[in-house]
């Protein structure tokens, strides 16, 4: 209480006003202290919000580019490539990479519809465009070698070269995050533009992606942009695709070409044709023409597994369901009509289906043969049907080959397989013959090789009995 007085008259003492004490109190207690400032001193912004207020000049960003380039005589890829390596310590690669790969690439920046920024700016010193025309892999590799430095190899630098302020500490630099920004958006925004361009430019461009894509230094997921209607429907997405998938077979091969297809997301190959043309007779009639007959082996391998996989898979379900044979039948019958697999590929898919729906867990060791036995003679009236020449039963016996090869617990019963086989017409003595003689997998060859001796030479006896008899 004596403090409280003591405040307010001090505070009467102070003040020339007359206000009443309890009005003092109260001002005093709602006054905030001003905080303590130096003067001539900046609060300095933090690098994320300063990037986010400055201004976006790809214009600034090319021209300064330029000047790095331009001193370098032409032709001198390891002097472009330094260049480009001291330039990112200054340049704002990431934030412009986009810019930069347009000028590395085409020569200059573009705008919206794939024609060039109209600032009166010249193209670039250096950009894959500047290879001579016709285009050849030869050359382009040079331009494509600059990238691979930049963005996948440490550049060395003398700090002396670029100025102890300018430079890092360390002299090894390399520019990896520009792989990202390359395969997913300056790619895919480059390539729907081909249809813009000249049939020189247009082929460079497509040939340097091939380089890339075989050097895994982009995706293949870049060429999913050419799956656009504006590039499909009069032809350009197939011309370019064919060009990069020559350059890329010329490099790696088809497997290689196969497995970036793959990884980059490109499931159906038919999306780069017109719409009107969009069947294997328009496809393989383009690509045997272009000299590519193994992309057209590759993808109908490929419509065969996708094929295969679901008339084995509705066969398993069809089986554990005890649908009739008659049913079966008709159902592997209806499958060929709508998407036809070769005989030897047939057999393959319903030996599969079937088996796999046989419970093999609940039998015991002992019962593993007469189960094995009893379940192929069950499914025998489905699969004579489809054995129709000894092609397609030679095929048959390969497959029960390695699937006994791959299931150990029935690989002694291969013999009485074929036995059964042979006695429900599923397969010929012929096709057993030559299985033995010169058909057979390598999986586990010999081990059935020998199982199979006594049967091959009992039919092989049989056949002499019959021609002799016919004498």
């Amino acid at each position: 209480m004596s403090f409280v007085i003591e405040r307010v008259f001090l505070c009467r003492v102070v003040s020339s006003s007359q206000e009443p004490p309890h009005l003092c109190m109260s001002t005093q207690a709602n006054t905030t202290a001003n905080k303590p400032t130096l003067a001539g001193v900046r609060l300095k912004a933090r690098k994320g919000a300063v990037k986010a207020q400055a201004k976006h000049e790809p214009n600034v960003f090319r021209d300064q580019l330029y000047k790095h380039l331009e001193t370098v005589p032409e032709g001198d890829f390891d002097a472009y490539t330094n260049k480009l390596i001291a330039a990112g310590v200054t340049l704002e690669y990431l934030k412009y990479a986009e810019a930069l790969f347009n000028i590395l690439l085409v020569g200059g920046l573009l705008q919206p519809g794939g024609t060039y920024v109209e600032d009166g700016a010249p193209l670039s010193p250096f950009s894959v465009n500047n290879a001579a025309e016709p285009p050849k892999v030869e050359e382009l590799k040079k331009y494509v070698e600059v990238f691979n430095k930049l963005i996948r190899r440490y550049g060395f630098l003398s700090i002396d070269r670029l100025g102890a302020n300018s430079y890092p500490s360390r002299n090894a630099i390399r520019y990896k995050y520009l792989q990202k920004p390359l395969e997913e958006t300056a790619l895919p925004t480059l390539l729907q533009y081909v249809n813009k361009w000249p049939e020189g430019r247009r082929d460079k461009v497509a040939m340097t992606v091939g380089l890339m894509i075989a050097q895994g230094l982009a995706s293949a997921s870049c060429l999913l942009s050419l799956t656009k209607d504006h590039l499909v429907k009069d032809g350009m997405s197939l011309t370019v695709v064919t060009i990069i998938f020559r350059t890329v077979i010329a490099e790696q091969g088809m497997d290689v070409l196969a497995g970036h297809l793959k990884k980059g997301g490109i499931k159906d190959m038919m999306l780069f044709l017109p719409s009107t043309k969009r069947d294997l007779k328009h496809l393989e009639d383009h690509f045997k023409s272009a000299g590519l007959p193994q992309v057209v082996e590759w993808y109908v391998k490929k419509q065969y597994a996708v094929v295969r996989e679901a008339v084995t898979s509705h066969l398993k379900e069809m089986c554990d369901e005890n649908e009739s044979d008659e049913r079966i039948i008709a159902y592997i019958r209806e499958s060929q009509q709508e998407s036809p697999l070769p005989e030897p590929e047939l057999v393959h898919c319903i030996w599969q289906g079937l088996m796999s729906s046989v419970d093999w867990p609940s039998a015991r060791p002992d019962q593993i043969e007469a189960l094995t036995i009893k379940e192929v003679t069950r499914f025998t009236p489905i699969m004579e049907p489809f054995c129709n020449g000894p092609k397609t039963e030679v095929a048959l016996i390969n497959v029960i080959q390695v699937y006994c090869y791959e299931d150990t617990k029935i690989i002694k019963t291969f013999p009485q397989i074929l036995k059964v086989l042979y006695n429900k017409d599923c397969i010929s003595d012929q096709a057993i013959v030559y299985w033995y003689q010169k058909g057979a997998k390598p999986q586990g060859k010999q081990h059935f090789l020998k199982a199979t001796e006594t049967l091959v030479k009992y039919l092989q006896a049989q056949e002499e009995e019959s021609e002799e008899e016919e004498e």
